[in-house]
């Protein structure tokens, strides 16, 4: 079986999200979602980034998600910007997810992972190599004090912003059809916070970043520009996927897109349901390979985050999918690279050896 390595999901939500459940989630026993270990060892999940996000409480509220549903399987539709969640809000709950990815560790079945070799020493262990990843920087300080304590606590990849402003950035709106270029860019804080993950070695991600805060990140940044789990805006236009302009951009730096299995950002019509069969993730897939070529490719599921398509289902159902590629014509090499090779190689770029 080839290894995968993933370049998001969402567990750590989860769960925070039921409390006392956590072993049972993870043994597997409480049967819900896309990720639990016996389900990664049988799909071949080797790792990934876990995400750290902060629920928008007042977005959810005003929204249920039978609506949500109902919106986003009727395009068009334009879902107004969450409100900015505050520091104070939002510490104890990324604290607590994070305490949940160290409770994994504890289990013996999980490593968090600080660099390439550890992810490499994890993999061939058997154990799940885990990135600690924060989705929205609402947890920082402007003053970035709190990013060195994060970094200490093993935070190597973050993304400034989810789908709503934030101190740094701002988020694209769930809208389709739409431009990605929906607002402004960096505020001085933002601009500050690439310059200091520049430093620190903390990779980057521009997935759920509005135009103008991208094109800021990639005058700044001296690392590779990397989306983790976004899809071509020319094949499914969404706001959240990405222009042909930005893919060149990414491959210029030496970056790196992740395949998003989100339903609503694969299909044409921008509807949210899923759907049989594997074309719109081929159609995606090849797109990104010819405009970013091969070695800047990888997997980005959004597990437990999103709908997933019926023949994927979870992460047990990977093989399928990489059997999928296999007979649309990809070979073993190209396939091992869209797997988990160009993941670790862009992590050595961003890192370091």
């Amino acid at each position: 079986m080839i290894p995968v390595f993933d370049g998001h999901n969402d567990l750590l939500l989860r769960l925070h999200s039921m409390p006392g459940a956590r072993d049972a989630i993870w043994s597997g026993t409480e049967g819900g979602g896309h990720l639990d270990l016996p389900r990664m060892k049988a799909g071949g999940f080797a790792g990934g980034f876990f995400a750290i996000y902060i629920p928008s409480g007042a977005f959810d509220g005003a929204i249920d998600l039978a609506t949500l549903d109902a919106l986003m399987n009727k395009p068009p539709f334009d879902l107004p910007l969450p409100p900015m969640i505050g520091r104070d809000q939002a510490q104890p709950v990324a604290l607590s997810q994070a305490a949940h990815l160290l409770a994994l560790e504890r289990t013996g079945t999980l490593s968090i992972c600080r660099s390439v070799a550890e992810i490499r020493a994890s993999m061939a262990a058997g154990r799940i190599a885990a990135i600690m990843h924060m989705e929205g920087a609402e947890a920082i300080d402007e003053g970035l004090d709190a990013l060195h304590v994060w970094h200490a606590l093993g935070l190597r990849s973050l993304g400034p912003v989810w789908s709503r402003p934030t101190a740094f950035g701002h988020g694209v709106p769930f809208r389709f059809p739409g431009s990605p270029d929906t607002g402004p860019g960096l505020t001085d804080a933002g601009k500050r916070l690439v310059r200091e993950c520049n430093r620190l070695k903390i990779m980057l991600d521009l997935s759920h970043l509005n135009e103008a805060g991208f094109n800021d990140i990639a005058a700044l940044s001296d690392a590779p520009l990397v989306a983790t789990h976004s899809n071509a805006h020319a094949v499914t236009p969404s706001t959240r996927n990405l222009t042909d302009r930005q893919l060149a951009v990414i491959r210029e730096s030496g970056g790196m897109v992740g395949l998003n299995y989100a339903t609503v950002f694969l299909r044409e019509d921008g509807r949210r349901e899923s759907f049989p069969g594997w074309e719109p993730v081929l159609r995606h897939l090849d797109h990104l390979l010819s405009h970013l070529g091969e070695d800047h490719v990888g997997l980005g599921s959004d597990f437990d985050g999103a709908e997933m398509p019926a023949d994927l289902g979870d992460v047990a159902g990977q093989p399928r999918l990489l059997a999928a590629l296999e007979a649309h014509g990809f070979g073993a090499a190209l396939i091992r690279k869209i797997a988990h090779e160009n993941w670790l190689a862009l992590l050595t770029r961003t890192w370091g050896g």
